[in-house]
């Protein structure tokens, strides 16, 4: 994403205040999914306000994100249903098949990885989310084979182009 791609979203917001800093990385990350650090530079200068100012209130909001998502966005509930019901395990088990942290996208860029609060599924516990299809009752033991049929897709789709 470059400066330019997100002047449509600045034009929106002509005669905006620091007031609209939020609102706006909002819908830069509803438009490409994620604030690349151009958009943040060019914020700022929209703004006018220091570029530090910008990172310093996107990084203290947990829904704004600095990195591309993967083409499969991957987000584990870990409220407090799926805490009860093993959802920690479930995290540790996709940290490894991916070999990725919280808030990383995958080399290949096919996954990404995110923690949230409460997907709202409580009764589904533990709950996960891939590009929102939801799995419910998860175990270590599924996640090997629902990564397995995301990469199979993966592959089918690179080779029918």
């Amino acid at each position: 994403m470059t400066k330019q791609d997100i002047e449509p979203i600045l034009k929106k917001h002509q005669n905006a205040g620091r007031d609209m800093l939020i609102p706006i990385l909002q819908e830069v990350q509803e438009q490409y999914g994620y604030l690349s650090q151009e958009a943040v530079i060019r914020i700022g200068e929209f703004l006018n306000l220091p570029t530090s100012k910008i990172y310093g209130v996107a990084t203290f909001y947990n829904q704004f994100r600095f990195q591309e998502p993967g083409r499969f966005h991957v987000q584990i509930c870990r409220g407090t249903a799926c805490h009860v019901k093993g959802s920690a395990g479930v995290l540790e088990a996709l940290k490894r098949e991916l070999k990725i942290d919280p808030g990383q996208t995958t080399r290949d860029g096919l996954f990404s990885l995110e923690i949230v609060a409460c997907m709202g599924v409580c009764g589904l516990a533990p709950a996960m989310n891939v590009n929102g299809e939801v799995y419910a009752d998860i175990s270590t033991e599924k996640i090997k084979k629902i990564l397995s049929e995301y990469r199979r897709k993966a592959g089918k789709d690179a080779n029918s182009n």
